[in-house]
């Protein structure tokens, strides 16, 4: 009601909101052939966002942007907060806090817990489920560092720890009363973000599927067709909302009915255009904790194409879950046309030329437990989470045309994909409480 111009216009924009999916499945969004039309400031913003792909002043204004305005930043202590599964986890742990530290000499600290986006007061994210200490008594945990820092209170908070994680993972698989899977995990302390002692680990991406710290041997790529038409649907992430589109948060990765998109019940890893690369069950506990980052060799015959990865922690079979769990722990996305990095549009891709791409997931901290596989999933859609590329190259939100792609993802010694993952070696792993 209060963006509809003219008011009378209002019940317009509430069946848009009713219609959201199928509007959704039929962008690109263009100004003024929706009911958006009658909420101009916000289609006009809209539109202008899903259509600005180079990181450019639209992006770095102050009010998307902390780390192009540190010098406007009063020198305050400064509490930073989110989550493994929240949509803001990059730039408030690998950005903000990383640089305001640097740039200010009153106390930064930060705390990332097992959350979703703006979920700090509950021990859950999606179908994953922690320890109860997961979840702050959120307001008593502001007003005493509010206390500390307004009314000089000397409560000892600024003695704690400068950074505060939640390592996930480590529980007891088990589904709970609430028909969750239990992850378990629990609190440490740090002294730094990134931790100092991390032992970044590339894992490469095998012919055949496998995924190990050894070098590929020589291969061809493996290759896959991408029909826009025709998305990977998203089952849970680092979603900010959760509405008629998407599940927040950990989600086994298998299709189910009440998951928008799905056809069927069969798990991701099955579609002919999800490349699956998976070490062999573990023999020992690995704790990932930090930035993850997949270097990608990839080719396609369109002009312009995405390509997707998502890291999954593979669960064997248990007594609750006789097929096991594929839950999702990270995953992201590069356009081939930024293959270059967010500034500046690059050229089209040359057709069968390989490339190499990066994509940075959300940072995250897991026990990949004794027995689980690590798996790293490629593909080419994530939606809704993602606009589906037209593999046109066309320009964003503009396009009238679609293409079949076929992709290729390279695996041998010159062209040696991976996932660097942030390992915590175990000696350090037991510290902290």
């Amino acid at each position: 009601r209060r963006a509809a111009v003219p008011a009378e216009a209002a019940p317009a924009l509430a069946e848009f909101g009713n219609r959201v999916r199928e509007y959704i499945w039929s962008l690109p969004l263009r100004p003024g052939t929706t009911p958006l039309k009658f909420a101009p400031d916000y289609e006009q913003w809209l539109v202008e966002a899903m259509r600005h792909g180079d990181y450019d002043d639209f992006w770095k204004n102050a009010g998307s942007s902390v780390v192009d305005h540190l010098a406007e930043y009063s020198d305050v202590p400064v509490y930073h907060v989110t989550g493994w599964y929240d949509t803001w986890g990059t730039q408030v742990a690998n950005m903000n806090y990383v640089e305001l530290k640097k740039a200010k000499k009153s106390p930064q600290r930060l705390i990332i817990g097992p959350w979703t986006h703006g979920g700090q007061t509950r021990a859950y994210a999606g179908e994953a489920e922690f320890t109860a200490d997961a979840a702050l008594d959120f307001d008593a945990w502001r007003q005493r560092w509010l206390d500390r820092w307004l009314k000089g209170v000397q409560n000892g908070v600024d003695a704690e720890a400068p950074v505060r994680v939640y390592v996930m993972g480590g529980g007891e698989p088990h589904k709970t009363k609430d028909g969750r899977l239990f992850v378990g995990g629990r609190w440490r302390d740090e002294r730094e973000w990134p931790l100092a002692r991390t032992a970044y680990t590339p894992y490469y991406l095998q012919p055949g599927g496998g995924l190990s710290p050894e070098k590929p041997r020589e291969s061809a790529p493996t290759k896959y067709v991408f029909d826009p038409r025709k998305p990977v649907p998203t089952l849970g992430g680092n979603i900010s909302s959760q509405g008629t589109l998407m599940f927040q948060g950990a989600a086994d990765q298998k299709c189910r009915k009440d998951f928008w998109l799905c056809e069927d019940t069969l798990p991701l890893s099955a579609r002919n255009d999800v490349l699956v690369f998976q070490t062999p069950p573990l023999d020992r506990d690995i704790e990932v904790t930090g930035r993850l980052v997949v270097k990608l060799f990839a080719a396609s015959n369109a002009p312009d194409t995405d390509f997707t990865a998502k890291l999954i922690d593979v669960y064997p079979p248990g007594r609750d879950y006789p097929n096991g769990v594929d839950l999702n722990i990270g995953d992201s996305i590069v356009r081939a046309r930024y293959r270059n990095g967010a500034g500046k549009a690059a050229g089209p891709l040359t057709p069968g030329q390989p490339a190499e791409f990066t994509i940075e997931m959300y940072p995250t901290s897991l026990v990949f437990r004794k027995g689980h596989r690590i798996r790293v999933d490629v593909s080419s859609s994530n939606f809704p989470r993602f606009d589906v590329n037209p593999n046109t190259g066309e320009p964003l939100n503009d396009n009238r045309r679609w293409q079949i792609a076929e992709n290729a993802v390279f695996h041998d010694p010159a062209h040696a994909s991976h996932i660097l993952l942030p390992v915590i070696p175990a000696s350090g792993s037991t510290t902290g409480r």
